[in-house]
């Protein structure tokens, strides 16, 4: 009787202790099931943040850079008529041809309606740049950010330097047509320190201009050099 007592009890606590491991087996897949679960969801967050930092980064990059080359290309158009302009009136001048007076004028008007739009449009990359920054963390995308920041910058300078010169120029047109010489070289003078500050000025400009085209990011055919 004693022994068939003890064989129940052993069987009975064998069977508890069976019982237990799978039980503790069970609870332990259960809590790496949850881990592998957890680990899983935050490699998907941590991609799909990536992802989406990406996606941005090169969106707002990418706005700014088609904002920034319409004005490069804008500028150089104005360049042209500026050049003309100026042609003109030099012609105009040494001849006293009224006639060339008003080929000046018109040069300056387009010049100035170009100047201005590339102006706008410097402008309008400015912000796309500054919000690329918050999408990376890397040290060279941050600099060459930063080299299309100041570009942009030195972009609106020197489109409103010439806007204002070629206002001043048309006027000087203007006044040349009808004779009045004091007005024309008081406002030769005016274009003469504007043109002056605008030389200083695009210096900075090329310079940012050659540290951006050193990257793969512009084509380096959108502009001509400027003359000094």
């Amino acid at each position: 009787m004693v022994r068939e007592f003890t064989r129940n009890m052993f069987v009975m606590l064998v069977s508890i202790m069976v019982g237990i491991t799978i039980i503790t087996y069970f609870i332990g897949d259960i809590i790496s099931q949850s881990r592998i679960d957890n680990i899983t969801l935050e490699h998907v967050t941590e991609i799909s943040d990536i992802n989406s930092r990406n996606e941005n980064f090169t969106d707002f990059y990418l706005q700014g850079a088609v904002k920034m080359d319409s004005a490069r290309e804008v500028r150089e158009v104005a360049n042209y008529y500026f050049d003309f302009a100026l042609f003109w009136f030099n012609t105009a001048l040494a001849n006293q041809s009224k006639n060339l007076t008003y080929l000046c004028m018109d040069n300056c008007t387009n010049a100035m309606d170009k100047y201005l739009t590339a102006h706008q449009n410097f402008g309008k990359s400015q912000p796309y740049f500054i919000n690329a920054r918050n999408y990376t963390n890397n040290s060279r995308y941050l600099e060459i950010l930063g080299y299309y920041i100041g570009f942009s910058s030195a972009g609106q300078n020197i489109t409103m330097l010439r806007y204002n010169a070629s206002y001043y120029l048309r006027c000087a047109a203007e006044n040349l047509s009808f004779g009045n010489m004091a007005l024309v070289e008081l406002l030769m003078e005016n274009f003469t320190m504007v043109e002056q500050a605008y030389q200083e000025e695009v210096q900075k400009y090329q310079e940012y201009r050659y540290q951006i085209d050193g990257y793969i990011f512009f084509s380096t055919i959108r502009e001509i050099p400027d003359i000094q």
